[in-house]
């Protein structure tokens, strides 16, 4: 049986402040996940690629729930994380191919204290400038709200939401001068950039939608700004997304002397918002760009894994043989992708799942399945997405 070895990675960067909640979210991601406690892990595994780090996390995690421990906060501490999805082992012997390696999420942590505090000495301040150059392969951003906050400030919600989103827009401007070099945009870029409010299960009177209108009502403006201030980053600022995509998260429901880690909101979706995002946007973007080449060639090729792994004719090779410029060349993608194989709308999507399942074609099955989990997250309104 053939070997062979396909990275698709999908990397996420995750900003929030302080006790945000960013290690005890991850921590019940992937003890979770080794519990096959997540949507979708009937179907795969997914693995830490540092032992050492799967091994802390999943400590966290049995902390919590075995003995209502919550993890110690990492001060200053920036790490990336990166997990392996993979195929769960005893292939159908009617799969031809074995793909060792399927997907891959890498998740970037960026310190909270960064946005509270100035870095103590110019070997910290180098080792803020590299952690955010880190997460620039990052194409989706994950903004944590603090929903202990958000009660704590219960009536001038904006005192807190106001200093959270200044504190982000002012953080990326001074480090602005030290990512772009000369002064050039950058063609990659975190592009979409998600409003999430954890510790929700504080809140529980609270819809994704809900979440949104708080947002819009008390700094509509703040979240502008953002959006300004990301857009002075990027090539192409018109394939950008800040503000317009909102999720609700919570890691457990906390108790005295007791955390329930199976009962969490969102967790199901991260893994999804990581891949499918980008596959909604990336390409439409691309298609109605009429500069910014490098970004429209970045846009395409950083999802064309992920459209070929659902099937139908390759599209890389496809794009070898397209004209220049790239934008021109999406374009001329858009009758392939109007294609049932590439059709995730309504009951095409489920019978594109089945169909997948019955071919034992792990990668369109794992994606087919992430587009459900989102359309899930919307039904269930924990999920709100934007539209292209």
């Amino acid at each position: 049986m053939k070997q062979s070895k396909v990275a698709r990675e999908q990397h996420i960067a995750v900003f929030g402040e302080s006790g945000s909640g960013k290690t005890v979210l991850l921590s019940s991601f992937y003890g979770l996940a080794l519990e096959q406690e997540l949507a979708g892990t009937e179907r795969f595994d997914i693995l830490a690629a540092d032992s050492t780090q799967g091994r802390r996390l999943h400590q966290n995690y049995l902390g919590m729930k075995k003995s209502a421990i919550l993890p110690i906060g990492t001060h200053f501490s920036s790490t990336s994380y990166s997990f392996t999805i993979k195929r769960k082992p005893g292939v159908s012997a009617k799969t031809r191919k074995v793909v060792a390696e399927e997907l891959r999420l890498v998740w970037h942590d960026y310190p909270g204290e960064w946005f509270e505090d100035e870095p103590s000495g110019p070997e910290e301040e180098e080792r803020r400038v590299s952690t955010f150059q880190a997460l620039l392969s990052s194409d989706v951003a994950m903004v944590l709200v603090d929903g202990q906050k958000l009660l704590d400030h219960e009536g001038e919600e904006e005192r807190y939401l106001k200093s959270l989103l200044t504190n982000i827009s002012t953080q990326l401007l001074k480090l602005r001068d030290d990512v772009l070099q000369d002064n050039q945009p950058l063609a990659r870029f975190p592009r979409i950039w998600l409003l999430a409010l954890s510790k929700a299960d504080l809140l529980p009177c609270m819809d994704v939608a809900g979440f949104r209108d708080l947002l819009v009502e008390k700094v509509g403006r703040e979240v502008n700004k953002l959006q300004e201030v990301v857009s002075t980053f990027v090539e192409a600022p018109e394939a950008l997304s800040v503000g317009e995509d909102f999720v609700l998260l919570s890691s457990a429901k906390f108790e005295p002397e007791k955390i329930e880690v199976t009962k969490r909101v969102g967790l199901d979706l991260i893994l999804p918002i990581a891949a499918m995002l980008p596959l909604s946007r990336f390409l439409p973007w691309a298609r109605v760009m009429t500069k910014g080449t490098g970004a429209a060639k970045h846009l395409v090729n950083a999802v064309l894994p992920l459209v070929d792994g659902l099937g139908g004719p390759k599209l890389n090779a496809l794009m070898s043989r397209l004209p220049a410029p790239v934008a021109a060349a999406a374009a001329l993608l858009s009758p392939v992708l109007s294609q049932p194989a590439y059709d995730l709308a309504g009951g095409k999507l489920e019978d594109l799942h089945i169909r997948a399942k019955e071919k034992h074609d792990f990668l369109a099955e794992t994606l087919t399945g992430f587009q459900m989990e989102l359309d899930r997250g919307d039904e269930e309104k924990v999920l709100l997405r934007g539209r292209v």
